[in-house]
C-alpha cells in the first residue's frame, strides 16, 4: 500500500488546460480521469493558476475525489509563445481629394456607364449651355422633389447618372423618365467635388464592374495619357469586384501610392545572421529563417511595421515576466502571404482595398522560471506538492506513445492554439525537439483579415464550422453540395444567406458575406499555409538529415488536430514523403487531447 499514490500531470496550454488523473501502484499506472478547462491569461503567467483549478476540478469531480487526495502534481515547462501576430501591408494607396468611390451599395439603381460634370440636383435649373450632368443628391432633398426637379430639367441638360446619399436609387430610377445608373448611399456626400468630370458605372445584378475597374476604361472615360493611367491603377484596383464605382478627376486629384516601409527582419545565429525584406514576401522570409539553424534573436528594424510589431511582442512578453524588453528573446516567426483590407484614404464611402500583406506570428523562447513561479504558487495553494515536470515536447511523445498502432521511432506534431511543436524519438528512446511560431490562432487572425472581420470570435467559429447556403426556408445547400431538408421553416432572417452550422443544426448567418466559396477558400488556405508549411518545417527541423523522408510514422496531438479538415491536409501533404500521418488517439480513448498531461502523469512513475 505504501507504493500506491494519485498523481495528476497538467498541461497549461495556450487556449485550454488539460488534465490526466492517475494511480500508480509500484510500476503499474492506470488513468482515471481526465479534466479540461479555458487557460486563465496567457500560457505561462501567474493568472494561469485560476484555469488550473478549473481543470483539476473538473477531472476530479468525475471520480468523486478532492485536491488533498493527490500525492503529487506535474505542471509541464511551459514556452510561453506569444503567437501575436501582426498583418503587414505592403503597399498603401493613399487617393486625393476624394477621386474614388469604390462603391457597392446593396441597392443600385439601374445600370451602365455614366460621364458628365457633377452638380447639385438643385442647380440643374441654372444650366444654359449644352451639358451632360451626373446630379448629386444631398439627404436634404427627397428622392421625389429629386425626380421632379430630373425630369424637368432643360433640353440642353443631358443627365447621365446620379450619386445619392440616402438609401433611395431605386425608388429614384423608377420615378424619372429617362433610366440612368444610380449609386446610393454615400455617406459623406458633401466630400464630392461639384463642377468636377466625374463617371460612374452600376454593373448589372449579378456582375461586376467592366469599365471603372480596368485602367484602359478609365483612361477612356477621361482622355488620359499613359502617364495619368499609371496613376489611376490604384483606383482601378479598388474598384475591383465592386458593383458599382463613382470615379472622379478633380485638377489635383493626383493619386499618390505611398508605401510606409514595411521593414527589415535580422534573424541572428551563433555564427551568422541574416536580413530579409518584408516587402519581399512571406516565402523570402522563411528562406532567411531556414537558414539559420539555432535562432538565438529575431529583431526588427526601428521605425518600421514589422520593427514595431516586435517590439509589442517583447513588451507583451515582458510586461508578463518582469524583465527587460531587451532581455525577451524570439526564437521564431512564421510568416504567410495574405490580404489586408485598406482603409482608401480620401474615399467617401468607408472603401476598403485588399493590399497584399504579410502575416507574422512570434514566438518567444521560454522560461522556466516563469513555471517554477507558478508551481510554488500552487503548492502553497493546494497543499499538494507540484513540480514542474520535463519539456513539453518530451511529454507529448510519452503520452502520443499511448495511442494504438505506434511505436518508436516516432514523430510528433503538437498543433495548438499558440504554436505548433514537434518532436522526434529514436530506437534509443533519445529525442529531440522543436517549438515553433504559428498556430491555431494565426489561422484565426488570417481568417479575420482577409475576411475584414471585425471579432476574432467570428473567424475562430469560421476556422471550426462547415459552411451553407440558406436556399429556401425549409432546405439549405451545405458547402460540399448537398442538401438538407427541414421540417419547420427556419429563421425568415438567414433567408438567401451564407451560415455556419454549429451543433445541433444552430445556423449563424454570416453578414455582409456574399459568396459560400470565398469564405471556404479563405479558410482551407489559411488552415494549410499555416498547418502544413509548419507541419513540414517541423519535421525538416527535427529529423536526423533534416529531410522529412526519414521518419516513418507522425502522430498528429493538439487541440487543432481536432479540426475538421486541418489532420487531412497535413496526412495529405505528409504522404508525398511517403509518412503515415495520422491524429492521434491518446491513451486508446482521448483523440489527440490531453498527451502532454497523459506524459506527465507517466513521468511520475518512472522516479519512483
Amino acid at each position: 500500500m505504501g507504493d500506491m499514490k494519485y498523481v495528476a500531470g497538467v498541461d497549461i496550454g495556450n487556449a485550454t488546460t488539460e488534465v490526466a488523473i492517475a494511480k500508480i501502484d509500484g510500476k503499474d499506472i492506470e488513468f482515471i480521469a481526465s479534466g479540461i478547462g479555458p487557460t486563465t491569461g496567457i500560457k505561462g503567467t501567474l493568472q494561469n493558476i485560476s484555469g488550473v483549478f478549473m481543470s483539476l476540478r473538473n477531472a476530479l469531480d468525475k471520480v468523486g475525489m478532492d485536491y488533498s487526495d493527490l500525492q503529487e502534481i506535474r505542471i509541464n515547462e511551459a514556452a510561453p509563445v506569444i503567437g501575436d501576430v501582426a498583418m503587414e501591408t505592403i503597399s498603401q494607396t493613399v487617393i486625393t481629394e476624394s477621386t474614388v468611390i469604390g462603391h457597392n451599395p446593396s441597392t443600385p439603381g439601374g445600370n451602365g456607364v455614366g460621364v458628365g460634370t457633377s452638380v447639385l440636383v438643385t442647380e440643374l435649373s441654372k444650366i444654359t449651355e449644352e451639358k451632360d450632368v451626373i446630379v448629386v443628391v444631398p439627404s436634404s432633398v427627397s428622392f421625389a422633389q429629386a425626380a421632379l426637379m430630373m425630369n424637368g430639367a432643360k433640353k440642353n441638360v443631358h443627365i447621365t447618372g446620379a450619386i445619392v446619399q440616402e438609401d433611395d436609387g431605386v425608388l429614384l430610377n423608377n420615378r424619372l423618365d429617362r433610366k440612368i445608373p444610380i449609386i446610393d448611399e454615400v455617406l459623406q456626400i458633401e466630400k464630392v467635388p461639384l463642377g468636377m468630370t466625374c463617371a460612374i458605372e452600376v454593373a448589372p445584378q449579378g456582375t461586376v464592374l467592366d469599365t471603372l475597374s480596368n485602367p484602359y476604361g478609365i483612361a477612356t472615360v477621361f482622355d488620359l495619357d499613359s502617364e495619368e493611367t499609371k496613376r489611376v491603377v490604384p483606383i482601378a484596383r479598388s474598384l475591383i469586384g465592386s458593383r458599382s464605382g463613382v470615379v472622379i478627376k478633380t485638377p489635383t486629384g493626383d493619386v499618390q501610392a505611398r508605401s510606409i516601409k514595411a521593414g527589415t527582419i535580422n534573424v541572428v545565429g551563433p555564427k551568422k545572421e541574416v536580413d530579409v525584406d518584408v516587402d519581399e514576401g512571406a516565402d523570402k522570409i522563411m528562406e532567411a529563417i531556414a537558414t539559420i539553424q539555432d535562432i538565438q534573436d529575431i529583431q526588427g528594424e526601428t521605425g518600421t511595421n514589422v520593427g514595431n510589431m516586435l517590439d509589442k511582442v517583447r513588451r507583451t512578453m515582458a510586461g508578463l515576466t518582469e524583465k527587460s524588453p531587451d532581455k525577451i528573446k524570439i526564437q521564431d516567426i512564421l510568416a504567410v502571404d495574405t490580404f489586408n483590407p485598406q482603409k482608401v484614404i480620401g474615399g467617401i464611402a468607408d472603401e476598403f482595398a485588399l493590399e497584399n500583406a504579410v502575416g507574422i506570428a512570434a514566438m518567444v523562447k521560454s522560461d522556466r522560471l516563469q513555471m517554477e513561479k507558478i508551481a510554488r504558487v500552487l503548492t502553497e495553494k493546494l497543499n499538494v506538492p507540484v513540480y514542474v515536470g520535463g519539456v513539453e515536447a518530451d511529454m507529448a511523445i510519452k503520452g502520443a506513445l499511448t495511442t494504438p498502432g505506434t511505436s518508436v521511432p516516432l514523430a510528433i506534431v503538437d498543433m495548438g492554439a499558440g504554436s505548433t511543436d514537434a518532436s522526434i524519438i529514436n530506437r534509443e528512446g533519445k529525442v529531440k525537439l522543436i517549438h515553433l511560431a504559428g498556430a491555431g490562432n494565426m489561422v484565426s487572425v488570417l481568417i479575420q483579415s482577409e475576411l475584414g472581420l471585425d471579432s476574432f470570435d467570428r473567424a475562430e467559429d469560421i476556422k471550426k464550422y462547415s459552411l451553407a447556403k440558406v436556399e429556401s426556408l425549409f432546405h439549405i445547400r451545405h458547402e460540399d453540395g448537398t442538401v438538407q431538408f427541414f421540417d419547420k421553416p427556419l429563421d425568415p432572417y438567414i433567408f438567401a444567406k451564407v451560415v455556419l452550422v454549429k451543433e445541433n443544426d444552430e445556423l449563424v448567418p454570416l453578414d455582409g458575406v456574399e459568396s459560400l466559396e470565398k469564405v471556404k477558400q479563405i479558410r482551407i488556405n489559411a488552415k494549410k499555409k499555416v498547418f502544413v508549411t509548419n507541419a513540414v518545417r517541423a519535421l525538416s527541423k527535427v529529423s536526423p538529415t533534416g529531410n522529412p523522408h526519414d521518419i516513418q510514422f507522425v502522430v498528429m496531438v493538439g487541440g487543432s488536430a481536432l479540426d475538421f479538415e486541418i489532420p487531412n491536409f497535413v496526412t495529405d501533404a505528409l504522404s508525398q514523403y511517403d509518412i503515415v500521418a495520422g491524429r492521434g488517439n491518446i491513451r486508446g480513448c482521448e483523440g489527440p487531447r490531453n498527451a502532454v498531461a497523459t506524459g506527465l502523469a507517466m513521468a511520475c512513475l518512472e522516479e519512483e
